[in-house]
Order: structure tokens, then C-alpha cells, then sequence
């Protein structure tokens, strides 16, 4: 399960936003094997003293539309498929909202199984069926 927190100043339509969240699912569906109805998402649009980016760094200019998109999942993922999932979900936002692609950055965090707990005070992944995870 993908814990994912995006952030963006508050520059950006509802509408906009539910169009983002919606496109970081169907990026991590269509590149990282993650099940459709896995979805956990924490979207924070911020005033700009709240949300601070370095408008230049690596020398890529960023705008007031700058999205950071922040994922944790369980760590076994490829480098192949974690860059698929960025380009995938990059392809996606500049298609669906009209982002330009400096205007992205992507943290994927990675953890074991046993970090998770989705209820019950318990493990989830290690008390329940893997067949049930889907």
C-alpha cells in the first residue's frame, strides 16, 4: 500500500488537484503493480510561506505550479519500474493539467511489510492472507 502525500502551493483548482491525485493512482497501478483500490492519498495545498522549493535547483526551473509528489510503499520495486513510474506520472499530469514537466519531483520511500498497520492495532501484512491484499 502507497502512503502518498502531495504538495503544491495553493495555486491549483480543486478539480485540478482531485485530476493530479487521480493520475498519481493511475501511474501507480499502470508501472508499480499496485492493486486500483490501494489508494491512500494526503493532497496539501500550502500558502508560500508553507511550502518552500528551491525555484532552480539542479537547474531546472520550477513555478508556482510545482507539485512534490511523496510516496512510501513497500521496498522491491526495480529501478526500471520506479523510472517508469516517473515518467509514467509525468506524462499523465502534463496531459491531464497541463503541467510542465520542471514542475514535478517524485520521492518514492521504501519500507518492509512489517511497517504497515492498516487497522486493529496489528501488522497487516503479516496477519493477513496476501491473497486478501488485492
Amino acid at each position: 500500500m502507497p502512503a502518498v502525500r502531495i504538495d503544491v502551493l495553493d495555486v491549483w483548482s480543486r478539480q485540478e488537484l482531485s485530476t493530479i491525485a487521480d493520475a498519481v493512482q493511475e501511474a501507480l497501478v499502470a508501472t508499480l503493480n499496485v492493486p486500483q483500490r490501494d489508494r491512500f492519498h494526503v493532497v496539501t495545498a500550502h500558502a508560500k510561506s508553507e511550502f518552500v522549493f528551491d525555484r532552480g535547483y539542479l537547474e531546472i526551473p520550477r513555478s508556482d505550479r510545482f507539485v512534490m509528489v511523496g510516496v512510501t510503499l513497500a521496498a522491491g520495486r526495480s529501478v526500471e519500474a520506479k523510472q517508469a513510474f516517473y515518467a509514467d506520472l509525468c506524462e499523465r499530469l502534463v496531459a491531464a493539467v497541463d503541467l510542465r514537466p520542471e514542475d514535478l519531483a517524485v520521492s518514492l520511500i521504501e519500507n518492509q511489510r512489517e511497517d504497515w498497520s492498516f487497522g486493529h492495532g496489528m501488522a497487516s501484512y503479516l496477519t493477513i492472507p496476501r491473497d486478501q491484499w488485492r
